[in-house]
Order: C-alpha cells, then sequence, then structure tokens
C-alpha cells in the first residue's frame, strides 16, 4: 500500500512578504517565516549602534553606504527575481558598495558587509540559517558579534565562494575590515562597559 503524500510546508516570497502589516517585523530565509519581536535589547542597540557609527563615520565621503535594520536585504537565488525570492532579511548592519543594488527601499542582492550582533533568541539562527544564506548569496563578508562573549567572528568568502573557519576577535583587538582595508573597528568601545 503506498505512503499517503504529505503537504509540504508553505514557503513565502517577498511578495507575500510585503503585504505582511508593516508593524510586525519578519525575516524570511529559504521561505519560512521568522518573527522578529520582540525588539532587541539595549546592549543589543549599543553595541550595533557603535558599530554603525564606527562605519558611517569612515564612510562620510566613500561611495560606500553603511545601513541598520530595519532595512531589508533580498538574497534571491538563480531563477528567483528580486519579487520571488525566498529570502529577505534585516541584518543589524550592512555595507553596501555597489548602488545598483539599492532600489530606494531594500538591497537587491549581497552586501558587501553584514554584521548581525546575536542574542540568546537568534544565535543559532545567525549561525546556521544566516550564514548559509550569506555565503549562499556571496556576501564577501559575514560578521557575528556575540554580547555576552565579547568577540566578533568574522567569516569571508574564500576562493570556492564558501566560508571557511571563522577569525575570532576580542574586545581587546582592533579588527580590520577585510572589504574596506584602511578601516579597523575598535572592539574596546564596542564592548565599553556592556
Amino acid at each position: 500500500m503506498a505512503e499517503p503524500m504529505r503537504a509540504e510546508p508553505r514557503r513565502f516570497t517577498y511578495a507575500d512578504y510585503a503585504s505582511w502589516p508593516e508593524h510586525e517585523r519578519w525575516e524570511l530565509i529559504d521561505g519560512v517565516p521568522y518573527d522578529m519581536s520582540p525588539s532587541p535589547i539595549q546592549v543589543h542597540q549599543e553595541i550595533g549602534g557603535e558599530v554603525y557609527r564606527q562605519f558611517a563615520n569612515f564612510l562620510l565621503d566613500h561611495p560606500c553606504r553603511v545601513y541598520t535594520a530595519p532595512f531589508d536585504v533580498r538574497l534571491p537565488r538563480p531563477g528567483e527575481s528580486s519579487l520571488t525570492t525566498s529570502t529577505v532579511v534585516q541584518p543589524d548592519v550592512l555595507v553596501v558598495c555597489d548602488p545598483e543594488k539599492l532600489d530606494g527601499k531594500s538591497v537587491v542582492g549581497a552586501p558587501t558587509l553584514v554584521v548581525e550582533v546575536t542574542s540568546p533568541a537568534t544565535a543559532g539562527k545567525d549561525l546556521r540559517e544566516k550564514r548559509a544564506a550569506y555565503e549562499r548569496a556571496g556576501v564577501p563578508e559575514y560578521w557575528v558579534i556575540s554580547p555576552t562573549d565579547k568577540t566578533v567572528q568574522v567569516y569571508t568568502l574564500d576562493e570556492r565562494g564558501r566560508y571557511g573557519a571563522p577569525a575570532v576577535y576580542t574586545a581587546d583587538d582592533s579588527l580590520p575590515v577585510g572589504v574596506l582595508p584602511e578601516l579597523q573597528i575598535d572592539l574596546a568601545r564596542v564592548f565599553a562597559d556592556r
């Protein structure tokens, strides 16, 4: 006797995502929605804000731009359009050096650099699902900041388009930005009194 067919779970696209209520924050990874509430806690905001400040100060007269969440990043797979993409994320901080990827309300394609500040609720998703999505999309540099450990894991794409083992930096380090070689992030300031 044949096994009954099981229905595949519904996969959502950017078109679905764009129709959801604006006061709710969601991410979509491979068609699976992730609720982003509640809002990040104070230390998360302070760390993300300091990282943003250091990038923004450096980029004042530079063609690259830095953004903070909520700002949609659509990561279409081959064969997906910007409307049918099944991955839409809102990184805590992101740098975009290709103005062609900005459409006025989001980024379409891989940003130059992405930063995620983890919380106990998001650490697994940041290190698994989001890391895989960023690697697949070709994000050259991906940072995962742990407020608890006061560490930053830096993933960079290798010649095969894969992330290897991360370089790990602590509050005692200056973090060199691979995609902006003239910039170093002062991690003592990022983690100060947090």
